[in-house]
């Protein structure tokens, strides 16, 4: 009998029934995760100081505890990381996951617990399993292995029972020694710190083994993809792997990379499912590979809020419960979870496009969006934008990122964009062209400030030299892992130092 179909059978397929009562009892699950959050955490340090003990409903919940970002969190976790327990959540507190930094830090350190471990990262990961298997009876999943990319760890400032490191490398650390039977590449290799060298180690140890799934960020995947098409010297990664059906990626949107995957992955078997894995919890994960849109994962150790994004920034800004949210409007993700975070922004912005059950598309982050005259272009404006100038002309992009110019020696502003191709364009002027008309089309504020060019001129390409993003994220220390190029910024910090390096 195929395993796969066995190990869903017993396994997958009850846990899949338990996902479809997501479409009508979102609020009873919801309201069941709040009350057992603060139930849990209730003798802890937060929860005394907020009285955790006589918050019954969620209005209580909403108007007792404040919204929070890194800056306020900080205070907790230099206290955790220096040994207290018992401070935001009761169990002891041993992981940070290292995130991208604040304007203040270079690098956040977001609190993993054991629950949240188990209770969020982990049964996000064998949920998508469940739905992918339940989407494909003919799957042999389980007959292979999973080929898992993550980036490394180290000691707790200098304590040897406490780590902090990428999500991943915590999650490869901690997983049941059972799931080591079934993923590559061991774990001596996947925690490896140095990028270069760990690329040469995973395809050493990976080319002849029987890969049938993939897990990892999109960007950097793809670079190993690349190194082993390489090193065999074959045309598309099913010669290599042949058994090849799934990769489920996460991190980074998939939709600059998908026609360069196609490319190496040609197999028609080969599926993508999307997953929505953050340092600070899982949130969702694709549910039908026709629509982009990933299903909201709502029973786990994670309770939702969200800000309409216009009321981000302010002192008092509306807050959402998950059945307050309308379709199609954009809101930042705030969350309160397992490890003891606290209506906190993740930085996140999403827009739901179902309610019953609830499903969402990643639009960007609060921080990652061109709003210098009034524009307020977001991430998901510009990978549709690229995706049709692609789609026109021909080209692939490999890596991006864009930022204003507010004025240059003619008084002229404009958007500048700095795009690394995979494959060039048939004219970069139709592209440009392309380009900006689409933001336009599907962004009205960008076609306001465009109208006879009077307060945006048309947007300005400059070609990145091949491995340019490579460079810059090698340069800050950052290859590998979870970390990614950011795509738009409302200042010109992070573009100038690409273009020092693009020579």
């Amino acid at each position: 009998m195929n395993i796969t179909r066995l190990l869903d059978k017993i396994y997958f397929a009850p846990r899949l029934r338990e996902i479809g009562r997501y479409a009508g009892h979102s609020e009873e699950l919801q309201q069941k995760v709040m009350q057992r959050l603060v139930r849990t955490a209730a003798d802890t340090e937060w929860g005394k100081k907020h009285d955790f003990a006589s918050i019954h409903t969620y209005n209580d919940f909403r108007n007792r505890l404040p919204i929070q970002t890194y800056e306020e969190v900080k205070p907790y976790v230099v206290r955790m990381r220096a040994g207290e327990q018992n401070l935001l959540w009761p169990s002891e507190i041993r992981w940070f996951a290292k995130s991208s930094g604040t304007t203040n830090d270079k690098s956040k350190f977001i609190p993993v617990s054991r629950e949240s471990l188990h209770d969020t990262h982990y049964q996000g990961g064998k949920d998508a399993v469940a739905i992918y298997l339940g989407q494909n009876p003919a799957s042999r999943f389980f007959t292979g292995k999973g080929l898992i990319l993550g980036g490394s760890h180290a000691p707790n400032l200098n304590s040897n029972h406490s780590l902090v490191g990428d999500l991943s490398a915590i999650l490869i650390q901690n997983v049941h020694p059972l799931v080591n039977y079934i993923r590559v590449p061991s774990k001596q290799i996947a925690l490896m710190s140095d990028f270069e060298q760990k690329m040469e180690a995973i395809a050493n140890s990976t080319i002849g083994a029987n890969v049938t799934n993939l897990s990892g960020v999109p960007s950097w995947m793809l670079v190993l993809i690349k190194h082993i098409l390489e090193k065999t010297g074959k045309d598309s990664l099913e010669q290599v792997w042949p058994n090849l059906e799934v990769f489920f990626h996460g991190g980074v949107a998939f939709t600059p990379y998908r026609e360069q995957y196609r490319q190496i992955i040609r197999s028609e078997k080969m599926h993508y499912v999307e997953t929505y894995n953050a340092s600070e919890g899982y949130f969702g994960t694709q549910s039908d590979p026709a629509d982009p849109a990933m299903l909201l994962m709502i029973d786990y150790g994670v309770f939702y809020e969200f800000i309409p994004l216009e009321e981000v920034g302010k002192d008092n800004p509306r807050v959402l419960c998950l059945e307050e949210v309308e379709l199609g409007k954009n809101y930042a993700v705030v969350i309160s979870t397992s490890a003891g975070l606290w209506r906190y922004m993740i930085g996140d912005t999403v827009k739901f496009t179902s309610k019953h059950p609830y499903k969402f598309i990643i639009t960007g982050r609060t921080k990652h969006f061109i709003n210098a005259f009034g524009e307020e272009l977001i991430v998901d404006n510009a990978e549709k934008g690229l995706a049709r100038a692609c789609a026109e002309t021909g080209a692939q992009v490999a890596e991006y990122s864009a930022a204003p110019v507010f004025m240059d020696e003619h008084a002229k502003c404009r958007h500048q964009w700095l795009i690394e191709f995979a494959v060039m364009p048939d004219s970069l002027e139709r592209f440009a062209r392309i380009l900006d008309d689409t933001l336009q089309e599907i962004n009205s504020d960008y076609e306001a400030k465009r109208q006879n060019n009077l307060a945006l001129q048309p947007l300005e390409i400059v070609v990145a030299r091949k491995g340019l993003f490579h460079d810059w994220l090698a340069q800050k220390g950052k290859l590998g892992g979870q970390h990614k190029i950011p795509r738009l910024s409302n200042t010109r910090e992070y573009i100038e130092e690409m273009l020092a390096l693009n020579k």
